[in-house]
């Protein structure tokens, strides 16, 4: 399948340096920065810096050397910000936005990392219970 990346999307011109962020880590294949409108005291994006349009475009296309540090990258924000169990913290969130059910708002494969309170149930049912 061939995907559509728009490389005038905001990542895209972050990864550019056209447009200023706050960086919370850089490695060789990710890049990562607080979200400007932060649901949580932690809320950060964590993007490859490939040209990925969703999750399914980054696992079938993306290298092992980026599919590896970009794991490794959401672990070590986990770790880093305290939220993670292993470091003694209460959790957090993992969301990756695809398409338009999944209300995508910036087609550039991406994953919100949340943590830094108690969060709400994630989606609610057909019958608008939370699960």
């Amino acid at each position: 399948m061939a995907y559509a990346y728009d490389n005038q999307n905001i990542f895209a011109k972050i990864l550019r340096g056209e447009i200023p962020n706050s960086t919370v880590l850089e490695t060789e294949h990710c890049l990562a920065f607080r979200d400007i409108a932060p649901a949580a005291p932690d809320h950060i994006l964590v993007i490859p810096k490939g040209a990925y349009v969703n999750f399914d475009h980054f696992g079938n296309e993306a290298s092992d050397a980026e599919l590896l540090d970009f794991s490794r990258t959401v672990a070590r924000i986990a770790r880093d910000t305290g939220a993670a169990p292993d470091a003694g913290g209460q959790g957090y969130r993992l969301i990756a936005n695809t398409g338009r059910h999944g209300v995508q708002d910036v087609p550039h494969f991406h994953i919100h990392l949340i943590a830094g309170r108690q969060l709400g149930r994630m989606i609610q049912n057909e019958n608008g219970e939370k699960s």
